[in-house]
């Protein structure tokens, strides 16, 4: 069975959050092939499903302005998602922390906007990809 993942954005700027095996997670990331980024974190499965039911929330339920997501809030945190509104999607600015909360070794990028309908069949396969491969 194929680990889960998702990956935001287009060829120009993207980050990808997957599975590389039990409670090992890789954080990869590429803005105009200029500055990249690829680190693994330890995060639980349960994490991630909360991560993706949150942002699952969000999006289905539009309040007219942004949030952001924290993988994982509670603790050292590899990434963070902000949403902004554009249109009828959001843009996506991703913050990557490879040595967790530090303000010092960090990575900040912004995503092209994309369709609100598109972010949730996103985030809902990404849910759903989860639940089938619950450890």
């Amino acid at each position: 069975m194929d680990q889960p993942g998702i990956r935001l954005g287009s060829d120009n700027a993207w980050v990808e959050l997957a599975r590389s095996e039990e409670n090992n997670w890789r954080v990869t990331a590429d803005w105009c092939t200029c500055l990249t980024a690829d680190f693994d974190v330890y995060l639980t499965h349960g994490e991630v499903v909360d991560f993706a039911a949150r942002m699952l929330a969000h999006l289905r339920e539009p309040s007219g302005g942004g949030f952001s997501e924290a993988v994982t809030p509670s603790r050292v945190n590899p990434l963070s998602l902000t949403m902004e509104p554009v249109g009828n999607g959001f843009a996506s600015f991703a913050w990557l922390t490879p040595n967790g909360d530090d303000n010092v070794c960090h990575m900040q990028m912004e995503m092209d906007p994309v369709d609100v309908s598109e972010l949730v069949a996103l985030f809902e396969n990404f849910h759903a990809a989860l639940a089938a491969s619950q450890v």
